[in-house]
């Protein structure tokens, strides 16, 4: 958020209780009173060239990873361990936004959310979440919108 407030963009937060820890998507999205297909979750990938990719894709959908592998011009692409996500990211599992990483990993968006006048992905810790225009945050970390679920 402090990162949103620094660019003068234009966003929400919305917080929750989460009183065991990280929530599966879904959950979030009843707990801050939003359609779940406005709720996205940001899922990092390592290509197989080695790098990171990042993926922001609805909290129901699963990651195609063969998509996600073409979107990012990758032969293939896996999710990291999730021992490795706080180190490289600065995120912890739960938290992790697309705004704001250690480093700006390439991030590719689920062309669904275009269809969306705002979505919603993680505020940068468990609890929190920011809602902006899916174009808006697009350009802000440079992700295209690409087909990256099954």
């Amino acid at each position: 958020m402090r990162i949103l407030d620094q660019a003068h963009l234009d966003y929400e937060s919305q917080f929750y209780e989460a009183d065991d820890g990280a929530l599966d998507g879904i959950s979030v999205a009843n707990k801050i009173g939003e359609d779940p297909n406005e709720v996205f979750k940001t899922l990092v990938c390592r290509g197989h060239s080695g790098g990171f990719k990042v993926f922001v894709i609805p909290v129901a959908a699963e990651l195609d990873l063969k998509k996600a592998a073409r979107a990012a011009g990758e032969k293939s692409v896996a999710m990291i361990p999730q021992k490795e996500l706080l180190p490289n990211t600065g995120y912890v599992h739960g938290g992790c936004s697309p705004i704001g990483m250690k480093k700006a990993y390439p991030t590719f968006i689920d062309k669904a959310a275009e269809a969306q006048t705002r979505i919603y992905v993680s505020g940068g810790r468990i609890g929190a979440q920011v809602g902006l225009d899916p174009r808006t945050l697009a350009e802000f970390v440079g992700a295209p919108f690409c087909p990256l679920t099954r």
